[in-house]
């Protein structure tokens, strides 16, 4: 099973190389590494020669922002899985592959997701966010319920049946996209409870009112085109139910514990990964 992974750089050179690190440190080696860049004109372009042979395929050019840049990668990859991974980003650890590629494996599924953590930009080890995940129910989007994208890895074939990633959704693309293939759909998932990524913070989505308030309209618009019931009541829910991601002493402890296997089990009941009470899922999902 073949691995593609794609990456978007513009003026990415700060954090890029923690990137492909992360990638080429991998213990599984059926993967590659695909980076596509938007004339960049920082160091970018240096880094990405000086880590040539750890990149199968790379391109410099205009595009018509992130996720268009991701459709280049997804053209050009050859795997049967495609993820993406964010130039300031990590894959948490050498084993991440290597379990994702199990899961496929074992259960068959379509898809797998699994946990995020969102780390201060310079200092990697300060947790600001933690996303837990859930195990797999297509329900869960009804109230606002979506994978950490970053996590997110499918099977390639999907793409040419369901189509890429919509660039005209901007921020809420990923949204979108996810949307379109679990719920509208109906392509099978499986949870996977590992750490999958190490996300610096600083999303465009969330910088200010003003861009949340958009990418909130953005949202609305993918609920609605993927007929997900009361679009504009889940509209609203989904970012309310992100606010414990930002319990920070339990995301400290995750991270330090995140290579014990039985940890993730024993944590569940703890901190529900979207912030609804566990007692309440049953009546929600039904």
């Amino acid at each position: 099973m073949k691995f593609s992974i794609i990456t978007v750089t513009y003026n990415s050179e700060k954090y890029l190389e923690d990137c492909i690190r992360s990638v080429h440190k991998q213990n599984y080696k059926n993967i590659e590494h695909i980076i596509i860049d938007g004339k960049s004109t920082d160091g970018t372009i240096n880094i990405i020669k000086a880590n040539s042979k750890h990149i199968s395929h790379w391109i410099s050019e205009s595009d018509r922002g992130m996720y268009d840049a991701i459709n280049k990668g997804i053209n050009l990859a050859t795997g049967d899985i495609i993820g993406i991974l964010n130039s300031d980003d990590m894959l948490a650890s050498a084993d991440v592959i290597m379990s994702i590629a199990d899961c496929f494996k074992t259960s068959g599924t379509d898809s797998v997701y699994g946990d995020l953590v969102y780390v201060h930009p310079q200092n990697t080890k300060k947790i600001i966010r933690f996303w837990k995940g859930l195990s797999y129910k297509r329900s869960r989007f009804r109230y606002g319920w979506m994978p950490a994208h970053p996590t997110f890895y499918m099977r390639r074939e999907l793409i040419k049946k369901y189509g890429p990633y919509e660039n005209h959704y901007y921020s809420a693309a990923d949204y979108e996209f996810m949307a379109r293939y679990l719920f509208r759909h109906r392509i099978s998932s499986t949870y996977l409870p590992t750490m999958i990524v190490k996300m610096r913070t600083g999303g465009v989505s969330n910088v200010n009112l003003k861009t949340r308030l958009r990418a909130n309209r953005r949202d609305y618009l993918a609920m609605k085109i993927n007929k997900i019931p009361f679009p504009f009541i889940v509209s609203i829910l989904k970012p309310l139910i992100k606010i414990p991601q930002f319990k920070r002493p339990f995301g400290q402890k995750v991270v330090k514990k995140h290579d014990d296997p039985n940890y993730f089990n024993s944590s569940l009941s703890y901190f529900p990964a979207d912030g609804i009470p566990l007692s309440a899922h049953a009546e929600l999902v039904q």
